[in-house]
């Protein structure tokens, strides 16, 4: 019966894509491949119910996935891949002849980086005197709410990657993508120790939901880049 369940909902998925399917239908169809033989049904339901959504659910820590009832650490895995695996394609689908020059693709770009990213995360865009992304570092992670933006940890990544201009990112998970004042203040002092170095603060970007703000593109803050 499972056999012939697990084919039928391949099928459709095949035919028809996802979007018809419930939450629930779409972690069964998903489990299938790291539990065999066995119905996926009451453990997808399982997980929707513990975590509440399905992006909840891919967003849970995998010391949280293990605890649901028929959730082992293969399941767990596969789980986190799928995000991270979203995360690189879309990065590798806009990187395709990025355009440093355009804050449109450099704001798509990081928003594809911080798909699914649940606390504040610092990037630095490394770019040589050509405007193509040479690197990009992960400078600092922290919770939720708040990360430290190191000048110094900066500073030394754009050195290491010889980089000619850099673009600073970073997200706010649970608010808007909207410079806070401390955001600015170290957004200015960032562009003015670069400069003293040679190296140009191209943009700094923020990133919320799937939106990104873009300091240089603002009036009010365009100065700074200046």
């Amino acid at each position: 019966m499972h056999v012939g369940h697990r084919e039928r909902l391949r099928k459709r998925f095949l035919r028809e894509g996802l979007e018809q399917f419930e939450s629930h239908n779409v972690l069964e169809l998903l489990l299938f491949y790291s539990i065999p033989r066995q119905d996926t049904n009451e453990t997808a339901h399982r997980l929707i119910d513990t975590f509440g959504s399905l992006s909840a659910v891919f967003e849970a820590s995998v010391e949280d996935l293990v605890k649901v009832e028929g959730v082992g650490l293969n399941t767990a895995a596969l789980i986190k891949l799928i995000p991270a695996v979203n995360r690189r394609y879309l990065e590798d689908r806009v990187r395709r002849g990025i355009d440093v020059t355009s804050s449109q693709t450099c704001g798509e770009l990081l928003v594809s980086k911080f798909n699914g990213v649940t606390v504040e995360r610092v990037l630095l865009l490394c770019m040589d005197n050509r405007g193509r992304v040479q690197h990009c570092a992960v400078i600092s992670e922290g919770t939720q709410s708040m990360v430290d933006i190191s000048n110094r940890r900066i500073v030394e990544t754009a050195l290491r990657h010889n980089a000619s201009c850099v673009i600073l990112g970073h997200n706010h998970p649970n608010g808007i993508p909207v410079p806070s004042q401390s955001d600015v203040e170290t957004t200015r002092a960032l562009a003015r120790l670069l400069r003293s170095m040679d190296i140009k603060l191209y943009d700094h970007i923020i990133v919320a939901d799937g939106e990104y703000f873009s300091m240089a593109d603002c009036e009010k803050f365009a100065p700074i880049f200046s």
